[in-house]
């Protein structure tokens, strides 16, 4: 192993290095730890993104909209779990994921979906939360239906679903209107 032979050069007896004062092997010993040490942990990968900010208001993750591009919402959120190429090969066109956030962006139909685990920052808070509570910071729905209500945003349209407690359980953030949301089995 190469770590043996330079151990064994600097605390071998009488050894052609001059290294004869025992502190001295301990510093350059302690030294050659510390730097591989270093090397070693630059390999370790990290938690990319950290804690996620949603803007509800402007309608972005860490100003990652739901109509850029693949690539781009990757550079802007690098701890994605999983991709899917854009196109009509996958059933909804799609996608950038974010299991372990629940989290996905559907990159063809330009929206994302955030479910009620997700645990990330939100600039409004909206899961756990009923219809009238949020009156004051969103106005009228601009479309409703039993299970959800879809609100008109700046940036196109907010949707929330509610569950059977009436409760906010999953949110869509769309750069499309109401008319042209083409949304892929989330209206379950």
């Amino acid at each position: 192993m190469p770590g043996e032979y330079y151990i064994e050069l600097i605390f071998s007896p009488g050894n052609q290095f001059g290294f004869k004062n025992a502190n001295m092997r301990i510093f350059i010993f302690l030294f050659l730890l510390v730097i591989s040490t270093n090397t070693f942990s630059q390999l370790k990968s990290s938690n990319a993104c950290g804690t996620m900010m949603i803007d509800i208001y402007q309608g972005w993750i860490n100003k990652a909209r739901p109509n850029d591009h693949p690539e781009q919402i990757k550079a802007k959120l690098p701890c994605f779990t999983s991709f899917q190429e854009e196109g009509n090969q996958s059933p909804c066109g799609g996608g950038v994921y974010f299991e372990n956030r629940d989290i996905r962006y559907m990159v063809q139909r330009d929206y994302i979906v955030i479910g009620d685990k997700c645990k990330d920052s939100f600039n409004l808070v909206l899961f756990g939360k009923k219809e009238q509570d949020l009156f004051s910071e969103l106005g009228l729905p601009k479309l409703k239906d039993a299970n959800w209500r879809a609100y008109q945003m700046a940036y196109g349209t907010l949707i929330l679903f509610f569950n059977d407690k009436q409760v906010v359980n999953k949110v869509i953030i769309t750069t499309r209107s109401t008319d042209d949301a083409d949304l892929c089995n989330e209206m379950n």
